[in-house]
């Protein structure tokens, strides 16, 4: 067994779950009334509440031990002081100083980011409001009035995730799109209906190399040059976030064009820098600067709450407890709040690209559950497709509740709906209704006892199903930067006590290069004598309808 297997607060909470596999929340909450008070907390302008947790005084106890056995509270310090916890690349994981809005420096290698960062941040207002404002115009004079950020993955997800959450702040005229698959219905539907002469092109690419990006950005660019019939318009409607001014400007775009960031930004974290370019477009660059501000302020929190009453710990501590000792596989995010609806996609990068590793930091396969899958659709369309297993089904998933208090419209009893079904959701998630309550129900409703007794196993909900439940006053800026920040940390939290790099995604590069290969292939027509039967059957077989 692994040395975390075998340490000491590992064993106490495997004796310890042994125990709680029979706790339940009806019991839980009856024994305590303040239940509620002793299990949530707020972080920044977040409340969460855990109480509908299987875990007593106890569980905490031990898992707060795990955390410092496992060496949280240094984990946190390294993270924010530019210590390479990126070890597989020898880079920091430094995005936290993307946001930092304390005035104060912030080091790496002996030298200050924030001058670097707060350069970028002011040329992206530059642009941004030149954009939006109409300073800045295409090729024949008119202003821009649709933006299509081309990129993938964290270039994609993260900025696409805000500006969908921030729609109710986008300017009505402005059209933002967003390519990032290298199929080219992806990109022919994004530019449908859209005029050459008023569109801006932003590619997202560190190193301007990522095939999908340089497929979709070549192809945007010979859109545009069709259109307008002149190559200068590359210089004027496209602009680039990347580190490689020599490929940029051999693409032809303009050196004042180009917005840098750092070997110490991953691309999942990266929505904080110059890629949420496309952000500070859509909603202007004082929402963007607020978004920083959210986020810096759970940053603050986590840096300084205790162990026993930070956010992100105790969310990362119970996701532990679920994965490794009541054996939960997945995790359920679901949002309360349709501009968060691409939110569970954006959780789904974060954490399964960053936890999903089977090797610890000192190289040798781990013997335990590390990063779980997760999933999820805002409510109330959730209930009406997936929920009936998180009620009946074999399994329990653990299930984030996301909503705000206050809706974004005021359109008569709509908001009320959906808070009531959010709140009565992990009711009945947590606590259920037993056969002889069932039947009794349905006797009260008329319904005959007999056909009531035989019904009543169908309509009986075991309950003890875990959920969180975070709660917002609005969805506002700063409240969604402090609940990214808030997953972000989370995630780096249970990387900490699994003794995994969650800022490396080595699990990616395998397919990638196989594609070099089989696209030769396929572009050859015949299979390379090296390939599986498998693999040189299939290109054989779409190879005839190409």
């Amino acid at each position: 067994m692994s040395a975390l297997v075998e340490s000491p607060a590992w064993q106490a909470l495997v004796e310890h779950a042994a125990t709680a596999r029979d706790l339940s929340l009806r019991t839980l909450f009856d024994a305590d009334a303040d239940r509620f008070a002793h299990f949530s907390l707020a972080a920044g302008p977040l409340f969460i509440d855990c109480s509908k947790h299987l875990v007593t005084a106890r569980t905490r106890e031990l898992l707060v031990a795990l955390a410092r056995q496992q060496g949280m509270d240094s984990a946190i310090a390294d993270l924010f002081g530019g210590v390479r916890l990126n070890h597989t690349e020898r880079r920091p994981a430094l995005h936290t100083a993307l946001r930092d809005r304390s005035g104060q420096p912030v080091m790496l290698d002996g030298r200050d980011v924030m001058p670097d960062v707060r350069s970028v941040l002011a040329r992206m207002r530059r642009f941004s409001d030149g954009v939006r404002d109409g300073a800045l115009r295409g090729l024949g004079g008119e202003p821009f009035d649709a933006v299509v950020n081309i990129g993938i993955g964290g270039s994609d997800l993260g900025p696409q995730m805000v500006v969908e959450a921030l729609r109710a702040h986008v300017r009505p005229d402005l059209k933002v799109r967003f390519v990032s698959n290298v199929d080219d219905t992806h990109l022919v539907e994004s530019l449908r209906g859209l005029d050459p002469a008023r569109t801006l092109f932003l590619v997202s690419s560190k190193t301007f190399t990522t095939q999908e990006t340089m497929t979709n950005a070549a192809s945007a660019r010979r859109w545009l040059v069709s259109g307008l019939r002149d190559e200068r318009a590359v210089a004027t409607h496209f602009a680039a976030i990347s580190t490689n001014l020599e490929a940029t400007a051999a693409f032809g775009i303009a050196p004042d064009r180009v917005f840098e960031f750092w070997d110490w930004v991953g691309g999942r974290y990266s929505l904080w820098s110059a890629i949420g370019l496309p952000i500070a477009i859509a909603v202007g660059m004082d929402r963007f600067e607020s978004l920083l501000g959210g986020a810096h302020a759970m940053d603050r929190h986590f840096r300084t709450a205790p162990l026993e009453t930070n956010a992100p710990v105790l969310l990362g501590l119970l996701g532990v407890w679920y994965r490794n000792f009541l054996g939960c596989a997945t995790q359920a995010v679901l949002p309360y709040e349709q501009y968060l609806h691409r939110l569970p996609a954006y959780l789904q990068q974060l954490d399964m690209e960053s936890n999903g590793k089977r090797t610890d930091r000192s190289g040798r396969p781990v013997d335990y559950d590390t990063g779980p899958v997760v999933w999820g659709e805002p409510g109330t369309n959730g209930q009406h497709a997936f929920f009936q297993l998180l009620h009946q089904g074999t399994q329990m998933v653990p299930a984030d509740f996301i909503l705000a208090a206050r809706g974004a419209h005021d359109l008569e009893g709509h908001h009320d709906i959906l808070l009531a079904n959010c709140i009565a959701q992990s009711q009945a998630l947590a606590f259920g209704k037993t056969e002889a309550e069932a039947g009794a129900e349905m006797i009260r409703n008329g319904i005959d006892p007999a056909e009531a007794d035989r019904l009543a196993p169908y309509r009986a909900f075991p309950g003890n199903r875990p959920s969180t439940t975070i709660v917002m006053d609005s969805l506002t800026p700063e409240a969604l930067g402090a609940l990214i920040a808030l997953f972000e940390h989370r995630v780096f939290v249970q990387a900490t006590l699994w003794n995994i790099n969650p800022f490396d995604q080595w699990g990616v590069e395998l397919g990638k290069q196989l594609a070099g290969t089989v696209l030769a292939s396929l572009r050859a027509g015949t299979p390379a004598a090296n390939l599986d039967g498998s693999t040189r059957g299939l290109i054989d077989r779409v190879g005839r309808n190409t």
